[in-house]
């Protein structure tokens, strides 16, 4: 004789007591892949509270309410044009002339300004030319087909170039008076307003580059340009327009430092180029491409200000602080690259 089957309040029960010992592990695994798909800003979330806490212990000062808001003000600059280095880098591309067209904007104001102009007519005038050497970049490198490692470092040394004959060497000084220097030094509700326009930067960049098309087509340009050119998109167009952001932001950048500082230097910006790449880089986007993110970036641009302002607490000899900076954002990305790719293949 056959057995009786079991009951099927039995089987229910096995079924929902398996369930319930399935689902724990379930929520765990998903949990632990939404890590390692986000590894990169996991990783340099970690990294930027380990600096602060290090630097907090070694310097007295460093957590004070008026050197957060100093940080958040010098790093303002250096966030708004990340944001947009994160779309160049995304596509595979590099931009490597922000630093000189900082410089340039900051000369041109300044002497704009001088010359009698109406600061809102200087400040739309020196996007506009942000615009421009943007657009003579992307023309280049998207229709041309010159790579842009050799276009930007061909504009880096032009448009600084034409920034030291401009000036001669010379700052140009910006009347105190102006109303233009508002928007690198005025307050608003207890935050430094450059720091509000880098937020809104910020906040748009964020949006394009996570809910709309032109930012799927930047990461799809960076991962296969060829199979987003046979979907119907112009991969020209669109890499050409994200070195027309990147300028822009850099001109905005020189805007803001010109109004901060009370003058236009032909100095102004170096090596403002490496530490913006350093940013994006650290934040976890690929330089080969296809990967990018604005929430690593941002991440990765106040760790840099961080470390830089730490080391000046801290007393750092300015000798050996290019070479204590550059050796803490290469331990910090190679363990970025073993610790989360690695997890990731091993998945």
């Amino acid at each position: 004789m056959n057995p009786l089957p079991p009951p099927a309040s039995s089987s229910a029960g096995s079924a929902h007591a398996g369930a319930h010992a399935a689902g724990p592990r379930h929520r765990k695994s998903g949990l632990w892949d939404k890590l390692l798909e986000n590894g990169s800003v996991v990783s340099i979330a970690l990294f930027f509270v380990v600096v602060c806490v290090v630097f907090s212990v070694i310097t007295g000062a460093f957590l004070s309410a008026p050197n957060i808001l100093n940080i958040i003000r010098q790093c303002a600059p250096l966030l708004i044009v990340a944001a947009a280095m994160t779309f160049v880098i995304t596509t595979g591309g590099i931009d490597l002339s922000v630093g000189s067209v900082l410089a340039l904007v900051a000369t041109l104001s300044a002497t704009a300004l001088q010359a009698g102009l109406p600061w809102p007519l200087v400040i739309v005038l020196m996007l506009t030319l942000g615009a421009a050497i943007g657009a003579i970049h992307g023309f280049f490198i998207a229709y041309e087909k010159i790579p842009s490692f050799i276009v930007t470092l061909a504009g880096l040394s032009i448009i600084r170039g034409l920034a030291l004959l401009i000036t001669g060497g010379y700052s140009i000084p910006v009347d105190p008076s102006s109303t233009f220097t508002l928007i690198g030094r005025a307050w608003f509700l207890g935050v430094p307003v450059p720091a509000l326009i880098a937020l809104v930067v910020l906040g748009i960049a964020y949006v394009v580059f996570n809910r709309t098309p032109f930012g799927r087509y930047v990461t799809g340009i960076g991962a296969n340009a060829e199979a987003v050119r046979r979907a119907g998109i112009d991969t020209r167009f669109t890499t050409l327009f994200v070195y027309i952001l990147s300028s822009s932001a850099a001109a905005l950048a020189g805007i803001i430092v010109t109004a901060r500082l009370g003058s236009g230097s032909s100095n102004a910006g170096q090596g403002f180029e490496l530490e913006v790449i350093a940013a994006v880089v650290l934040g976890g986007t690929s330089l080969f491409g296809g990967r990018g993110t604005i929430i690593g970036t941002i991440l990765g641009a106040l760790t840099v200000a961080v470390i830089a302002n730490g080391l000046i607490l801290a007393h750092m000899s300015p000798f050996l602080t290019p070479i204590v900076t550059g050796t803490i954002i290469l331990i910090a990305v190679w363990l970025n690259f073993r610790l989360f790719r690695g997890a990731g293949k091993g998945r």
